[in-house]
C-alpha cells in the first residue's frame, strides 16, 4: 500500500498538476491585479461611478434589480479573458511559432546536408544522379 502511494505521488502527471495549480494561482493574482487596479478604475471613469454595482438599479417593491452589477461582472470577465490572452496566450503562441520555425529550418538544413552527402558519395563512386 505504501509503495502504491509512493508510485502515485511520484507519477509525473500528479506533480505536473500540482505545479499547474500553483502557477494558476499566481497567474490569477497577476490577472486580478491588472483588472482591478488598471481596467476597473478606467471603467469607473467612463461611467462616472466607483462601481457599476451601484448604477442601473431598478427597484420593484422591496426587490432591487442590480443590472449594473451584472454588466460589471460581464465586463470583468471579458477583461480577465483579454488580459489572459494578451499577457499569456499571445506571447506563448508567438514563442511556439518561432520554435516551430527553428525546428523546421533545422530539419530542412538536415535534409539539405544529407542530399549533399549523397551527391558527394555518388560523385566519389563515379555514379551520376
Amino acid at each position: 500500500m505504501i509503495k502504491g502511494f509512493k508510485d502515485f505521488i511520484t507519477r509525473g502527471n500528479v506533480i505536473d498538476l500540482a505545479v499547474a495549480v500553483v502557477i494558476g494561482a499566481a497567474f490569477g493574482a497577476v490577472v486580478t491585479a491588472i483588472v482591478t487596479r488598471v481596467f476597473n478604475p478606467l471603467i469607473g471613469l467612463l461611467f462616472q461611478a466607483d462601481s457599476l454595482d451601484s448604477s442601473l438599479v431598478l427597484t420593484i417593491g422591496d426587490a432591487k434589480l442590480q443590472f449594473g452589477a451584472v454588466i460589471g461582472a460581464i465586463i470583468s470577465f471579458l477583461l480577465i479573458a483579454l488580459v489572459v490572452y494578451l499577457v499569456f496566450i499571445y506571447p506563448m503562441n508567438k514563442i511556439m511559432m518561432l520554435r516551430k520555425k527553428t525546428v523546421a529550418d533545422a530539419e530542412l538544413n538536415e535534409v539539405e546536408l544529407l542530399t549533399q552527402i549523397r551527391d558527394l558519395l555518388s560523385e566519389r563512386n563515379g555514379t551520376s544522379r
